[in-house]
Formats: structure tokens, C-alpha cells, sequence
């Protein structure tokens, strides 16, 4: 490995995978493959000889998440995973029988390790008809581009998967590709998913803005995300259907979050707020952001900012205080939505119990009286006046990201819980009615006049940021608050795919409204449609990454 790249490297495993790997190496990751099974949807899973369904050693269940252990081969449920290795010293590394993927008893977590994967790869490329002669040909299937010719069938200008790839069906669009889980990463896999394949974003990567080849703190051997996603965008586009790794992104993330560094779960929230802010710094952009209104040009903004404004009234004799804030994402209250939307307004909800994503926009940009330790120091009346915020949004981002908040964390009773409840959310959405014009507008009677400059939505010019929107992804969360997973639903070309890890398939419409949706990606309308026009690969000028000067 030359020196300028020394520090792209693979997380470190846990200390009980290391004191396996030390004392029987990879002998025993070999000893399972003869168990490995492709399946039909291209799933990896153990299939036990003599054992049609495979039962927890100790429970006999089988509906749960089932793991054989490395050494001894018992099976045990989630259940009954730490037992196993507190009565079996030493047993700590077992095999998810449904994932094929490496899980550790006592720290009870996914681990990663590269090698266990080439294993695991060599029994997929195997089960597609592909020959794989060593190890180090996985590893070129897995992240050599150019393969990306060699899979596919170019007819006209159009490329087509090649029937012998039978991992995925034939239309499938090019950049559907599962992500390994390198141990509880799902959260990353699911935001990098939606990322991918945000028009902007990937028109960005795929036409070379940010190479890798090229970027100065490469060659100074300084961590760059931006070049690490170059990497990834480069391999979802190369036409190569296996999982990839993102371990080298993972490990870069690390070293900019380092109390974020550790096998444990995170939220896929965090991860997205945190990836775009370090994209940021990397990209040496250090304006601050609307100061002396210049925006700041890095992809994180160009593709996610917008400006929220704030309205602060005395309720005593009108007068507003107003201040604008950036935002690349908005977080809306899911919990009871409808109901407080009831209480604040007073009209009946006919949906008190379920929460829609109308509702919740419309408590977020509701006017709110604010407590009397918030008096507003109001210069017109020349004393401290009782005060009510209404927010809005002033100029729309060209990618909308709402976040649904189903954590809840109170301090004062010193509890946690998740908010299961279920959002209604539309695939296509209007956010005129949010706007600082509409807002203001119902505030003043909608009389017609201009005010600092909200007219810039009216619709009016055809050269206006859109307030139409289209969905494209949707990142989901099941399960507990202490033990969820998280998926993602791609929207491509009008048809809905599930991207879970590794494993991707098409699912119906209803299948996605009825997830427990926690980050919704929308994008402007004309956006999509320009996207849907684009061929499934291609080489995309500069010029048309950011088609829309305005936005």
C-alpha cells in the first residue's frame, strides 16, 4: 500500500474477534462455507445439513435471531447469546444464521472482518455462475469499475444488466447496490443509500467535481470524506451487483467523529447531520453561511440548505422581531400532531390517533405563545412584553430532508422511549403553505403587499425554486429504541426498492406507506423529472450537476 493512502484502512475488529482470529486464524470461517447458500434474492444464509429449521440450543425457538457459534456450532437465540459464551469460555465469535454476517457474544454486536467477507462474497459470485479463482479476485469483483463493461449489455446508448447477473432482476436501475453491514451499520448504510442516489449529489461525484485522483489533502495523506464517497459513488455506478464495504468511509467518519467511534448503533440522523458537516469542513469551505448574503457553494449546501425565519411578536402592540437561521434538515414532532394541532387551532381533527405529515408541518410553522421567562424586550412599548414565535421557511432547499422525531429523551423523569405511532406522508408534497409569503400572508388578512423580499415565492416566475416536491427515499426505523435497525426505500424511475444492507428487492407502494418512516428525502419536482430523463449511466458535465442556478 503506497504512503499517501496508508490511512485508508479497515475498522479494527473487537479484542474477542482478535483473540479468535489469533488462535485458529481463518481455518474456521472456511470449515462454514460448505453451509453458505445463495438464494433466489441473492441472500447469503446457513443452511444446516440434517436440520430443516434451525432451533436455539436452549429455548428450541426459531422465530428469533438465530447464531451458531464458530467454535462449537450450538445455535442460540438473542435470548440466550451471553449465556452461551459465560457457560462456553472462549465462545464469543458466532455466525447470524439469516445474515451471514459475524456477530460477537459478549460484546453483543455485528463485527467486521474483510476476510470473513471475501469468504462470504466467493460463495455469492459461486452461486451467480461466476468463477472465482482466489481471493484476491473478490476483492477486484467487489471495487474494480471498470468490471462494470463486463456485467452489462450496452444496446443503443442504454446499458442493461446482463441476465448472468442474476443477483438482481435485468431492470433494475444502475446504482441499486447493497451495502454490507460492517457490525450494527445500518444506520450509515441507510443515510448513504438516500445520498447516493439524490440527483444532486450523485451528479456531483459522477462528474468528477470532487476526484480523488486529484484532491490536494489526498496527497498530503490527510482523511477527506468527500473522497472517500467519491469512492463509494464510483463503486454503486460501476455496474457491479455484489455488496460493497464501506469500511473505509466508516473508519474516515471515525477519526472526524471520534466520540461517535464504536461498534454500537447509532442514528442514522446523527450520522447524516454529522456526514454533511465534515463534508463541509473537507471541502475547505469556511464562509459562514447567508453572512452578507453569499452562500456558501459546497455540496452539503448547494444541495440541502434553505433559511428559516423566525417571527417573535409582542402580543401587546404587534411589533415583530425578526431573525433568519440555515437549516439543512427540519425535525417535526410526531407524537400527538394532529391532537395539538387541534388544541392550538381549535377545529376537530378526524385523525386525532393518526398523525399525518401535513399535521406535523403545520405545528412546526404554528404561532406559539412563548412562557414569561421569554419576554420579549419590545422596543416600541419601551419594557418586557408577554411575546409569541411563529416559524417559517424562507427559501426552500433544492433537497428537503424531514426528520420525524421518534426518540424521545426527558430529563426530568429521567426516561427514554420510541414513538411508534403511524405517519400518513405524501409522495408528492406541496410546501407552499409553509412558506414566510403564505405564513405572513394569513397573519395580515392576505392583504397583497411586499415584505422583505417573501414575494420571491409566489410562483410567479418561472425562474423560482419550486415548492412542489417529489419523494425519492425514505429511511425507516423497526424495533426497539435500544435495538432497531434501519432500512431504506429508494425511489427509482416510479418503482419503489428496499435496500436492507446487503440485500435488495422491489416492494409495492403500500409496503413503503406502511413503514415507520423516520427520515423523509424529497427533492424538487423538476429535479425528479429531469433525473427521470437521464440515462442510467452516463457521464455528466459540470454544467448539468447543478442545472438550477437560483436554487
Amino acid at each position: 500500500m503506497s504512503a499517501r493512502i496508508s490511512f485508508l484502512k479497515n475498522p479494527d475488529p473487537c479484542n474477542h474477534l482478535s483473540d479468535y482470529k489469533h488462535r485458529y486464524g481463518t481455518d474456521g470461517y472456511k470449515s462454514f462455507q460448505s453451509l453458505f447458500r445463495c438464494f433466489n434474492d441473492g441472500r447469503i444464509k446457513i443452511k444446516l445439513q440434517l436440520i430443516e429449521i434451525p432451533r436455539c440450543s436452549y429455548c428450541s425457538v426459531y422465530q428469533k435471531r438465530l447464531y451458531i457459534c464458530l467454535i462449537c456450532r450450538s445455535i442460540s437465540c438473542s435470548s440466550h447469546v451471553l449465556l452461551h459464551t459465560q457457560l462456553n469460555k472462549g465462545h464469543d465469535i458466532a455466525i447470524d444464521v439469516e445474515r451471514s454476517e459475524l456477530y460477537c457474544f459478549s460484546c453483543i454486536d455485528q463485527v467486521y472482518d474483510p476476510e470473513f467477507d471475501e469468504i462470504v462474497v466467493s460463495k455469492q459470485l459461486i452461486g451467480l455462475g461466476m468463477s472465482v479463482k482466489s481471493g484476491t479476485d473478490v476483492v477486484a469483483v467487489r471495487s474494480n469499475k471498470k468490471r462494470r463493461l463486463d456485467s452489462q449489455l450496452i444496446i443503443g446508448s442504454k446499458f442493461l444488466v446482463s441476465p448472468r447477473d442474476r443477483r438482481e432482476k435485468w431492470s433494475f436501475p444502475l446504482g441499486l447496490r447493497g451495502l454490507n453491514n460492517l457490525g450494527s451499520t445500518c444506520f450509515m448504510n441507510a443515510v448513504l443509500q438516500a445520498l447516493v442516489h439524490a440527483p444532486p449529489l450523485r451528479n456531483f461525484w459522477l462528474s468528477g467535481q470532487h476526484n480523488r485522483d486529484l484532491c490536494p489533502r489526498r496527497s498530503m495523506s490527510l482523511l477527506c470524506l468527500p473522497c472517500d464517497l467519491d469512492v463509494i459513488f464510483s463503486a454503486m455506478f460501476s455496474g457491479d451487483r455484489t455488496p460493497y464495504s464501506p469500511a473505509h468511509l466508516l473508519y474516515s467518519w471515525w477519526q472526524h467523529s471520534t466520540n461517535l467511534a464504536t461498534y454500537e448503533q447509532q442514528d442514522s440522523h446523527e450520522f447524516f447531520i454529522s456526514l454533511l458537516d465534515r463534508i463541509h469542513e473537507n471541502q475547505g469551505k469556511s464562509k459562514c453561511l447567508y453572512q452578507d448574503h453569499e452562500e456558501c457553494q459546497c455540496i452539503t449546501h448547494r444541495a440541502f440548505s434553505g433559511l428559516l425565519r423566525s417571527d417573535v411578536s409582542c402580543t401587546t402592540c404587534g411589533s415583530t422581531s425578526t431573525t433568519y437561521d440555515p437549516f439543512i434538515d427540519i425535525s417535526l414532532t410526531l407524537d400527538s400532531a394532529d391532537f395539538r394541532k387541534k388544541r392550538y387551532s381549535g377545529e376537530p381533527s378526524m385523525n386525532a390517533t393518526m398523525p399525518t405529515l401535513s399535521g406535523c408541518l403545520d405545528f412546526f410553522t404554528r404561532s406559539e405563545k412563548l412562557g414569561p421567562d421569554q419576554k420579549l424586550n419590545c422596543q416600541s412599548c419601551g419594557e418586557k412584553r408577554e411575546s409569541s414565535k411563529q416559524m417559517s421557511i424562507r427559501k426552500l432547499p433544492l433537497l428537503l430532508c424531514l426528520h420525524v422525531k421518534r426518540f424521545e429523551h426527558s430529563l426530568t423523569r429521567k426516561t427514554s422511549r420510541k414513538i411508534d405511532s403511524y405517519l400518513q406522508y405524501p409522495f408528492r408534497l406541496n410546501m407552499s403553505p409553509y412558506l414566510s409569503s403564505s405564513i405572513i400572508g394569513k397573519r395580515f388578512g392576505n392583504r397583497m403587499f411586499a415584505f422583505d423580499g417573501e414575494g420571491e415565492y409566489d410562483g410567479s416566475s418561472s425562474s423560482s425554486p419550486s415548492a412542489e416536491f417529489e419523494i425519492f427515499a425514505v429511511v425507516t426505523h423497526s424495533g426497539m429504541l435500544e435495538s432497531g435497525h434501519y432500512v431504506t426505500y429508494l425511489r427509482l424511475k416510479g418503482l419503489w426498492y428496499r435496500c436492507d444492507d446487503a440485500w435488495i428487492n422491489e416492494v409495492e407502494e403500500e409496503v413503503v406507506r406502511a413503514c415507520e418512516c423516520y427520515m423523509l428525502f424529497y427533492a424538487q419536482e423538476r429535479v425528479i423529472q429531469k433525473a427521470h430523463k437521464e440515462l442510467s449511466y452516463q457521464v455528466i458535465s459540470m454544467a448539468d450537476a447543478f442545472p438550477f442556478a437560483d436554487c
